[in-house]
């Protein structure tokens, strides 16, 4: 049940929180052993925490929409007195003394966290393939990757052994294992959520995002995520949006862009027909699509990764020389890259991206949103290196990041939803952002067409091990 479904009753006490925690935990150790989805999982921290929501909610103290709801955290998110590994053999034995702004928040709002999720290591990748922790399987198809780096995250949502989590975008890392995963993901405008107390990749590129069943979710999660943190030097001094999704949304007089270019090419057929479809569906409920162009967008994608990389590498300098061999190898190698990238061309790729800001800006001015694919392809095969699209091969990191990095340059709120799903039963990902700090634009298009399809209802089977 989605949050939506599940607060009413939780507050008007037909349901148990303790109960939808116990329920929880029965399916977590029925499913991960076949999912890997959680690196540690918290069952009686979370069972104490359900009681005590249950006893504030009997007396009257009922803190919200999320209280005694169960979530999952990316393991990068610092728990006080609870392992937070990054999903690196670095980190195995770090536990913080502190909790990282968005757990606070969501203890604030009585929200019972029942486990960190597994994630690429140092969420530096697309795979979940870690050879620390193991693969993460995606729930859709257990020889498939879930996408990365917040795979946990999402394929503990889809198989229902939480019911929402947390994750980080800094290449597309929501939105990725969102589109593979057929759940919604969102990763809001840079500085809207405070990335205090999470493990960092890329300083300038980092988003803390998160991931429900359906908009509705992920908005009330936004509310109660958001706003200012002092704590935190990329913080946005913006007070949480408050976010109206109307039952029977209409788009009429909703203008959307659509850059065929670039967003359309090299896709899977059956990514490009469903995109096309939900394209024709926000149509019939209203919206005015209009086609776009977003100057050198191929470019912006190549100065992301100049700007992650040596990001990256000056964050992990110490390691690279004192523990290499606790490094696994394909993030190794990406750290080794970022000490080659020359400071003049960083530089520029940080001047540039003002370009890309303006160009959007401008774009904004005509449309509310654009609308592309998440990913060019649905969820390619674990140890999968290359896939073939439009004709060529495309390396699996490089392809599955090609339509979503250059908005975390941007810093704009980005959403992907189901819209879905190939003959192989693997869901596909559509994608809309809108202009920073326009979160509400965002959530009302894909509520909007969410409330039209069925895509987002679908569960997948998994089989216990």
């Amino acid at each position: 049940m989605t949050i939506r479904e599940l607060a009413p009753q939780i507050q008007a006490g037909k349901l148990s929180p303790v109960e939808l925690a116990a329920e929880t935990f029965r399916r977590i150790r029925q499913l991960n052993p076949a999912l890997n989805a959680y690196i540690t999982v918290l069952e009686e921290p979370a069972l104490e925490q359900a009681r005590q929501a249950e006893r504030e909610i009997r007396t009257g103290h009922y803190r919200g929409p999320l209280h005694g709801i169960p979530y999952a955290a990316k393991d990068l998110f610092y728990t006080r007195g609870v392992a937070t590994t990054a999903g690196s053999k670095l980190f195995r034995d770090f536990v913080p003394d502190y909790d990282a702004a968005v757990i606070e928040r969501l203890r604030d709002a009585g929200a019972v966290l029942v486990g960190k999720a597994g994630l690429h290591e140092l969420a530096y990748g697309v795979t979940n393939n870690n050879p620390h922790f193991g693969a993460v399987h995606n729930p859709w198809g257990l020889d498939r990757i879930p996408g990365g780096s917040s795979g946990g995250s999402t394929t503990a949502l889809a198989a229902g052994l939480c019911t929402f989590a947390l994750g980080s975008d800094t290449g597309g890392s929501v939105r990725i294992p969102a589109s593979f995963c057929g759940v919604t993901g969102l990763k809001p405008t840079f500085g809207r959520i405070s990335r205090y107390g999470v493990f960092p990749l890329g300083h300038t590129l980092d988003h803390v995002g998160h991931f429900g069943q359906t908009v509705a979710d992920v908005a009330t999660i936004l509310e109660a995520l958001a706003g200012p943190d002092p704590r935190d030097d990329s913080s946005a001094n913006e007070p949480p949006p408050r976010l109206e999704l109307p039952a029977d949304p209409k788009l009429k007089g909703v203008r959307i862009g659509v850059p065929r270019s670039y967003y359309f090419e090299r896709l899977q057929p059956e990514v490009d027909s469903a995109v096309k479809a939900a394209l024709k569906t926000l149509q019939g409920l209203g919206a005015e699509l209009q086609e776009i162009e977003i100057p050198e967008i191929e470019d912006f994608t190549v100065m992301s990764r100049l700007i992650l990389m040596p990001e990256a590498t000056a964050l992990h300098r110490r390691h690279l020389k004192t523990r290499r061999a606790d490094i696994g190898p394909d993030v190794l190698a990406l750290l080794d890259q970022g000490q080659f990238v020359l400071a003049t061309d960083y530089l520029d790729a940080q001047r540039r991206r003002r370009q890309l800001v303006q160009n959007l800006a401008k774009l904004f001015d005509q449309v509310r949103v654009i609308v592309t694919p998440t990913t060019p392809s649905t969820a390619p095969k674990i140890g999968q290196t290359t896939m073939e699209l439009g004709g060529r091969q495309e390396d699996v990191r490089l392809g599955s990041t090609r339509l979503v990095r250059a908005l975390n340059v941007a810093g704009v709120p980005a959403l992907s939803a189901p819209c879905g799903f190939d003959g192989q039963g693997l869901p596909i990902g559509l994608q809309i952002f809108g202009r920073a700090f326009d979160e509400a634009g965002v959530l009302l298009v894909g509520h909007a067409y969410e409330q039209a399809t069925e895509w987002h209802k679908r569960r997948p089977k998994v089989n216990a091990v």
